[in-house]
C-alpha cells in the first residue's frame, strides 16, 4: 500500500479542525463490507476498532440496510412532541429488555455525549421532585471521560482538557480510577481497587452527602483509561456507598454497551453493583446513524412525567429513522448471538495477544472483558516504562497499521500521563479466520515498529 501523502486538500471538511497543514492525507473511504473497509485506491483495511467502537455489525449489513430503506418509504423524521412512531417503540422495548429490570426506560438521542448529558439533568430533576434538591455535584473519575459537550466534559477526568476548558465548566470532585497497571508504590491491584472506592466515600463526606447527586464511571474503560477492568469488589464497593448516602451510581456505558463485552451492558458483569442510570450509545446503532439512550428505572421516569416531564430534549429525540435503524441492529444482535460471539472471539483474540505479548517487547499489559480489548505499549515489559513520548508512539503504530491494511485506535490520554494503549475492537461479527488475520497483522506492526525503535536506540 503506498505511503500517506501530503497534499492541499487537508484544508477541507473535517480536516480542517483536526489536523495540521502538512499532515498525511487520510484515505479516502469508497465503501465497507463486513469487518473491512475499502478506500478509492482499492486498498483493503481490517476494522479493527470499529470505527471507533461503533460498527458492531460490520458494514454494508444487508438487514439493516433493507431496515433503513423500508423506514425511509414511510417516515424519516417526525418532531417527537408531535408525534409517537412504531420505530420509537421497538426500539425502546427491545433496549429496555435487553437492559433488564431497573434500566427498562429510556430516553433516546444523538450519540453518547447528549446520553450522559441526559443522565446528569436527569438525575438532578429526579432529586428535585424527591425534595433533595441540595444534591447537585456529580463525582467523576480521574482519568476519566464521558463526552465533548461541556456538561459532559465537566465531569470527565481529562487534565488537558480542562486546561483549555475549565474556566468555561463548574468543577466537579474527582477520585482517582482504579488503575491496574501502573500501580501507586506498595499497593495490589485488589488494595489499589480498594483505595479508591474508599476515596469515594472520603469525597462524599468531604462535599456533604445531602449535595452530592450521582457517581459517573465506565465500568470498562474507554478513551481515557483503554479497556480498564477493576476487580470485582470494586464495582461492589462503589454501589454499596452510593446507596448508603443515597448517591445516584451512572454507568457510561458508551463504549462498553450493546453487547461488546460479552454481556448486553458491562453492567450484566456485576449483578450485586446494579447502577440507577445507564448511557449508551455507538454499538447501538451499529455506527449506521447517530444514536444514543439514558436508561433508568420505570419507577424513577413516572416519578419525573407525573411531576410535568424531563424538563429536557433535542430536535431529534426519538429520531425515526434512527429508531427503525436501532431496533434492525438489536434485533440482529439477538437473533444472531452477537453478545455470544463476543464473549468466544474476545476469549480468542485475548489468547492471540498473550502470544504475542511473548515474543514482541513492546507489549504491555493486555486488559478488557470481550471484544473491548486493549493493549499497553511499553519500551521495557519488566519495569513497564512507557516509550518516551517524543515518539509519539499511538500516531506512529496507527500510521504503520494503516500501511498493513489495519485501522486501530491508538490513544494517548492528558499527554500521555497514563500511558499508551492501542484498541483492539473489532465488529461483533468476525469469525476465528477473522481474529487470526487481524492478530497476525498487528504482530506484523509491532514487529515493524519494535525494529524502527531498536535504530533509533530506543530498544535494546
Amino acid at each position: 500500500m503506498d505511503d500517506a501523502r501530503s497534499s492541499p486538500e487537508i484544508g477541507l471538511g473535517l480536516q480542517a479542525f483536526t489536523r495540521p497543514p502538512g499532515a498525511p492525507v487520510l484515505p479516502r473511504i469508497a465503501r465497507g463490507d463486513g469487518i473491512w473497509l475499502i478506500d478509492t485506491d482499492g486498498n483493503h483495511y481490517l476494522d479493527a476498532s470499529s470505527g471507533p467502537v461503533a460498527s458492531n455489525l460490520g458494514h454494508g449489513h444487508p438487514r439493516i440496510l433493507a431496515a433503513m430503506e423500508a423506514q425511509a418509504r414511510q417516515a424519516v423524521f417526525a418532531y417527537p412532541s408531535q408525534f409517537e412512531s412504531a420505530a420509537n417503540l421497538e426500539f425502546a422495548e427491545r433496549l429496555g429488555r435487553l437492559a433488564g429490570p431497573g434500566l427498562d426506560r429510556a430516553f433516546i438521542v444523538s450519540g453518547g455525549s447528549e446520553a450522559v448529558e441526559s443522565a446528569i439533568k436527569f438525575a438532578r430533576q429526579h432529586a428535585v421532585i424527591a425534595g433533595q434538591a441540595s444534591r447537585w455535584k456529580v463525582i467523576g473519575r480521574q482519568p476519566g471521560y464521558h463526552g465533548n459537550t461541556l456538561g459532559a466534559l465537566a465531569v470527565s477526568g481529562d487534565e488537558h482538557a480542562h486546561e483549555i476548558f475549565g474556566a468555561m465548566m463548574r468543577a466537579v470532585p474527582r477520585v482517582p480510577a482504579p488503575l491496574s497497571y501502573r500501580l501507586p508504590p506498595n499497593h495490589t491491584v485488589e488494595s489499589h481497587a480498594r483505595a479508591c472506592a474508599a476515596a469515594l466515600e472520603e469525597a462524599i463526606l468531604r462535599e456533604g452527602p445531602e449535595t452530592v447527586l450521582a457517581f459517573i464511571m465506565e465500568p470498562v474503560g474507554g478513551l481515557a483509561t483503554g479497556a480498564l477492568v477493576a476487580p470485582a469488589s470494586y464495582y461492589e464497593a462503589v454501589r454499596q456507598i452510593c446507596t448508603r448516602h443515597g448517591v445516584k451510581l451512572i454507568f457510561d456505558e458508551v463504549m462498553s454497551g450493546a453487547g461488546r463485552t460479552g454481556r448486553f451492558l458491562a453492567a450484566d458483569h456485576w449483578p450485586a453493583a446494579r447502577p440507577d442510570i445507564a448511557v449508551v450509545a455507538k454499538g447501538l446503532s451499529a455506527g449506521y446513524a447517530p444514536l444514543g439512550a439514558m436508561l433508568a428505572s420505570a419507577e424513577m421516569v413516572r416519578m419525573v412525567a407525573e411531576a410535568g416531564g424531563f424538563m429536557h430534549g433535542f430536535t431529534y429525540n426519538a429520531h425515526v429513522m434512527g429508531c427503525a435503524i436501532g431496533a434492525a441492529v438489536l434485533r440482529e444482535v439477538e437473533e444472531a448471538d452477537l453478545i455470544g460471539n463476543a464473549a468466544r472471539m474476545g476469549a480468542l483474540l485475548r489468547q492471540r495477544l498473550e502470544a504475542l505479548a511473548m515474543r514482541n517487547p513492546l507489549v504491555g499489559d493486555i486488559r478488557g472483558l470481550g471484544l473491548l480489548l486493549a493493549l499497553e505499549l511499553v519500551s521495557d515489559q519488566h519495569s513497564r516504562a512507557m516509550i518516551p513520548l517524543q515518539k509519539v508512539a499511538p500516531a506512529r503504530v496507527q500510521q504503520i497499521a494503516m500501511r498493513h491494511g489495519l485501522a486501530l485506535y491508538c490513544r494517548r490520554t492528558s499527554r500521555g500521563a497514563y500511558g499508551d494503549w492501542l484498541m483492539l475492537s473489532p465488529p461483533l461479527i468476525i469469525t476465528a479466520d477473522e481474529v487470526d488475520i487481524l492478530a497476525g497483522r498487528l504482530g506484523a506492526v509491532l514487529d515493524e515498529y519494535a525494529a524502527e525503535l531498536r535504530l533509533e536506540g530506543v530498544l535494546r
